[in-house]
Formats: C-alpha cells, sequence, structure tokens
C-alpha cells in the first residue's frame, strides 16, 4: 500500500457513512436518484480525554459510541428514502407532554432491543446448548476450556448461518453491496488511486479494518478471556456464566479493538494468518457494488477527506425527499373534500411545487421544504384564510396580481369591467380610482391603448401592493394616494371605481372568508352602501374630460338606485356571468360646471 488512511465506514441504507479524525459524512441515493450528503464534525480522539486514548479502555468507549451512532445513521438515512410516519396523536400527546424526542426514543428502544437480541443469540443459545450437549455422560469430564472452546465455536457457526440467511434478503443483500463499495473505495485510496469508478471498481471489497472483522475478533477473544474467568465464584452454574460473559462483554470488545488496530498498523505473515479468518468472513458480509453504489462510497469519502483537510468546510444536511402522495394524503386531512374543494388543494400544491396543475399527477417525490410549505399553506387555507390570500396572488385577465389583506381580492366579474374600459380606452387618459391591488389599471394599461394610465386609493398599504403589481407585470402606470377622486388638478377621460358597496349591516352577515380577513374599508359602503357612488356623482364631473365616461362596478340589487343617483347622466347598465347588472358606465348629459 502507498498510503494509510485513517477513514472508515459503515453501510447504510441506500449509502455509505465515512468517518474520518473529525468529520463524518453520510452519502445516500434519494429515491430521485440523487446524491445527498449529511455531514458533521466532532472533536478528534487525541483532544479528548485519557477515556479516549487509553488503551482497551478506548475500544470499550468506541464499541458503545458507534452502536448508538450507527444506529442512528441507519434511521438517518431511512428517512431520506422518503417514509414518512405520521405520529399518532397519543404519540403527539405524549411527545409534548413528556418533552421527548419520539425519533431518538424509538431509536434508544431499538438499539436495546437489537443488542438484547444478539445477547440471546450469540451468548445465552449457544451457552444453553453447549451445557446440555456436556450433559452427555462421556462429555461431562470436559474441561472448561474445552467447553469455552467449543461454545465459541458454536457461537461462529450461528454468526455465519446468521449472515448467510440475513444476506437472502432484498435490503440486506443491498447493504451488504453498498459495504462493498466502502470497502472498495478505501482500498483504492491506501494505494494511491484517484478515486474514480473505474479505478475504485477493481479493488476488492475486503479490508483488514472491517467491523466484520472486528466481530470475529469478538468471538475468538472471548474464548481465551471467557476460560481465564473460570476462577470466579459460580462460573460452573449456566445462569452465572451467562451473566459473567456478558459483564465482560466490554472488555473483550475493548482488547478485540486494540488487536484491529495493530491488525491495520501492521502487515505481517503473523498478523495475516490471525485476522485470515476475519477476512473470510467478510465475503459474507461485502458483495460485488454496481458503479451506482460506487459513486456513492466516493462521494461521502471525498466530503470527509475534504472536512479533515479544512476545518472552514461548511456541514450539510440530507436533502429529504417525501412520497408526493403521502403529501396529497395529509393535505386531504387537513382540507377535508367534505368542506374544501379540490381546486384549494392543486393550487397548493401548485405553490409548492412550483409546478403546473397538470403536471401534478405525474410528481413522484417532493422536498422536505416543498412538503413543510404545503401543510403550512393548507394549514392556513383550514384556518379559513381565503386562498388567494394563502397563495399570496391571483389570476387577473391574464396577469398574475399579487393580494395581501390590504387590498380586495379581485373577483371575476371585475374583469368584465376591465373589459368595457379596454374596449373604449385607445388613445385616452385613465384613472383607476379605489384602485386596491392595481388590477385593474394594470389590465387596461396592458391590454388597452391608453395614452396614461393613473391610479389611486386611500390606503397606503394598498399602493404599495399595487406598485408592485405594476412593477412586476410592466405596467407603466402612475400612482398617487387620494380620498376617492381628491386630487384637484388631475382629470381623464375614463374613470373606472369598484368602490365599497356593501351595507355597514351586512358585512357581519358575510361569508367568514370574506368578512374576518378582506379589508372592511374595501367592502364598507355606508349604511346603504351607495354612500361612495353619490360622492361619484358629485365629483365626477369635475374630473372627467369633456364626453368623459365614469365606470362602475355595482352590488347585486342596487341598479335602480344608482339610475335616481346618477339621475343626470346618461347610464347604460351591464350584465356579470350570470345576468345580474353589475356594472355600469356613465356619461354626464350637461358636462358642463
Amino acid at each position: 500500500m502507498a498510503r494509510t488512511s485513517k477513514i472508515g465506514g459503515q453501510a447504510v441504507l441506500e449509502g455509505v457513512m465515512m468517518r474520518g479524525e473529525s468529520s463524518m459524512a453520510t452519502a445516500v441515493r434519494g429515491p430521485e436518484g440523487q446524491i445527498t450528503i449529511e455531514s458533521s464534525r466532532f472533536t478528534p480522539s487525541s483532544k479528548r480525554g485519557l477515556v479516549w486514548r487509553f488503551p482497551v479502555i478506548r475500544g470499550i468507549v468506541n464499541f458503545c459510541s458507534m452502536l448508538y451512532f450507527g444506529m442512528g445513521i441507519l434511521m438517518r438515512s431511512a428517512e431520506v428514502m422518503g417514509e414518512d410516519i405520521e405520529p399518532s396523536r397519543f404519540e403527539k400527546w405524549l411527545a409534548k407532554k413528556t418533552k421527548i424526542d419520539l425519533l431518538k426514543a424509538a431509536m434508544a428502544v431499538a438499539l436495546v432491543l437489537g443488542i438484547a437480541f444478539a445477547v440471546a443469540l450469540f451468548i445465552v443459545l449457544p451457552e444453553v446448548v453447549v451445557t446440555l450437549i456436556f450433559k452427555i455422560e462421556a462429555l461431562a469430564p470436559a474441561s472448561v476450556g474445552v467447553r469455552n472452546l467449543v461454545t465459541g465455536i458454536f457461537r461462529i457457526v450461528i454468526f455465519i448461518l446468521y449472515i448467510a440467511a440475513c444476506s437472502k434478503m432484498k435490503e440486506i443483500d443491498r447493504l451488504f453491496r453498498y459495504h462493498g463499495a466502502e470497502h472498495k473505495t478505501i482500498n483504492a485510496y491506501e494505494h494511491d488511486e484517484e478515486l474514480t469508478v473505474e479505478n475504485v471498481r477493481k479493488y476488492t471489497t475486503v479490508h483488514r479494518r472491517c467491523g466484520t472483522t472486528f466481530l470475529f475478533l469478538v468471538m475468538v477473544v472471548g474464548i481465551l478471556v471467557n476460560s481465564a474467568l473460570s476462577f470466579l465464584p459460580g462460573y460452573g452454574n449456566l445462569f452465572a456464566r451467562i451473566g459473567y460473559k456478558i459483564l465482560f462483554l466490554p472488555l473483550v470488545a475493548g482488547i478485540s479493538y486494540e488487536f484491529l488496530k495493530l491488525f491495520a498498523k501492521y502487515d505481517n505473515i503473523l498478523f495475516r494468518i490471525i485476522s485470515a479468518p476475519g477476512l473470510w468472513l467478510q465475503k459474507l458480509t461485502t458483495k460485488e457494488p454496481d458503479d451506482s453504489m460506487l459513486e456513492v462510497a466516493i462521494a461521502a469519502f471525498n466530503k470527509v477527506a475534504e472536512m479533515d483537510a479544512d476545518p472552514d468546510v461548511p456541514t450539510t444536511k440530507f436533502v429529504m425527499q417525501k412520497p408526493y402522495k403521502t403529501l396529497v394524503e395529509r393535505l386531504e386531512k387537513v382540507l377535508p373534500p367534505d368542506r374544501f374543494d379540490a381546486s384549494d388543494r392543486e393550487w397548493i400544491l401548485c405553490e409548492a411545487t412550483g409546478r403546473q396543475r397538470s403536471l401534478l399527477s405525474s410528481t413522484r417525490y417532493v422536498s422536505q421544504e416543498v412538503f413543510d410549505k404545503a401543510l403550512a399553506l393548507a394549514g392556513d387555507r383550514a384556518a379559513g384564510k381565503p386562498l388567494q390570500y394563502v397563495l399570496g396572488y391571483t389570476e387577473f385577465y391574464g396577469y398574475r396580481i399579487s393580494v395581501t389583506p390590504d387590498v380586495l381580492i379581485p373577483r371575476p366579474e371585475t374583469e368584465l369591467l376591465a373589459e368595457k374600459v379596454i374596449a373604449a380606452c385607445d388613445g385616452k387618459t385613465v384613472w383607476d380610482v379605489c384602485t386596491g391591488s392595481g388590477a385593474i389599471a394594470v389590465a387596461v394599461r396592458l391590454k388597452g391603448a391608453p395614452s396614461a394610465v393613473y391610479a389611486s386609493d386611500i390606503s397606503p398599504e394598498a399602493l404599495e401592493t399595487a406598485r408592485a403589481n405594476a412593477r412586476d407585470n410592466g405596467a407603466d402606470i402612475e400612482f398617487f394616494e387620494a380620498d376617492l377622486l381628491g386630487k384637484d388638478e388631475l382629470k381623464a377621460d375614463l374613470i373606472v371605481c369598484n368602490p365599497p358597496y356593501i351595507p355597514s349591516a351586512d358585512i357581519d352577515n358575510l361569508q367568514p372568508e370574506v368578512k374576518d380577513f378582506e379589508p372592511r374599508a374595501a367592502l364598507d359602503g355606508g349604511e346603504d352602501g351607495l354612500d361612495f357612488y353619490r360622492r361619484l356623482a358629485d365629483d365626477a364631473p369635475a374630473r372627467l374630460n369633456e364626453g368623459g365616461t365614469l365606470f362602475m362596478e355595482i352590488g347585486i340589487g342596487q341598479k335602480d338606485e344608482i339610475a335616481r343617483i346618477f339621475k343626470n347622466w346618461q347610464i347604460e347598465f351591464f350584465e356579470d356571468y350570470g345576468g345580474i347588472p353589475r356594472m355600469a358606465a356613465a356619461v354626464l348629459i350637461n358636462n358642463k360646471e
């Protein structure tokens, strides 16, 4: 070997974890085929307390540490694969009351159960079986050393059969192939190769510092240590013997760790002979990876090498992927189909994913960011907030118009009002009064051919939104603050106004989405809803050029009253999509002050 490496690793679900002197990185291939990497830093052993550097003790500490972190990395890699299990109400309640992180709690339980299973399979079972065997009269005189040797051999056999059986599972088979990719990558690096798929592919899946070799050493060292413990009180009793072996397992692990470090440090005939059985066992726990697996292992190795070399390299987090169908199911729980239209969920999905509605059905996975954003938007909608405010925009006359709680949401019938103005504005000046979001002004400026467009509102916040809409849509409009027609020096050929026209007493009876969220000032038209029309009838003559026209949107059932207010005007009414008079165009019969 041209060089040695202190980087070691572990296979995880669809990925590889590599750990260096001061950093670790886990690379996982996500469900969409992309490689995502999560990395972190830790204090090197050389800078930690004595417990991390003292022989044998350091092996015990490292063994316990890797058990915990290894389980955590496995569970973390599973999250990347997009599996999303919503906590039950009880789990949410328990987490809230106890302040316990359920994921960490589950990891701790899984670790305890895993250790319990390993103890039962590799310590208790061999001891019980061998004890029964040596009850045979011909074998009863055998010494403690012989019994421990047979127990150890039986334990190794169980281990081999267990690994062989596990490898038949599809998920474990892929895990073992990623294990092989990890070893190939480290071997290529230690042979001074550039880490490319082509170079890494040719190396062996076996490595001297593998955890499989460590486990074999634990079993061999266990035979020696357990034989040395035979002087302990009650060692001849089955339950006492099992207890002693569990109690001294950390010591066995610590001694085995030191042997493993020696095997990695020295390369001579003696160590080769001693480590050979462990290397043979690696043929069971590693398999030939494909090129995509090698890419993942190389990515993890390179990230750790980069971070170990440069302490300023930032850490990274996994880009999580969630199944799109899971997101749809969650949205249906937040926005039940019996209370909310399907289009609400679809528009929220469009906003969160950035995809067109026609492409939503082909979506398979979404990022965690998209997942969280969609649920947050759905939560706002479930609270009664109008969809347009939830999304922050609406469509008006083919243009995207931003809307905030400071402006009224433009209605479809208002497009008909804009259409009338557009048809009459050729070469003329247009003044959009009570502009709100600026939707009418933007449509007239871009769809018509006016010589100039002015827009005013009494609300500074509304004007800010209107200016943003004009800017975003490329519409040249002059905005100013004014109370209705309160700008003495301005006159226009056409004035268009969608004023507040809801009677004050009726506002509290409107749908919650309207009365609770839309600005009251944009709704309240006074006692009978006609206050602003009276003001328009009084003030518009001084603001219209000769022959000018006043276009207005009116409320349902207000036609006759509007006609009376504008009795000195030539007025024409227009119907909305439902055949109801909702618009009016008024020309002053005698437009002289």
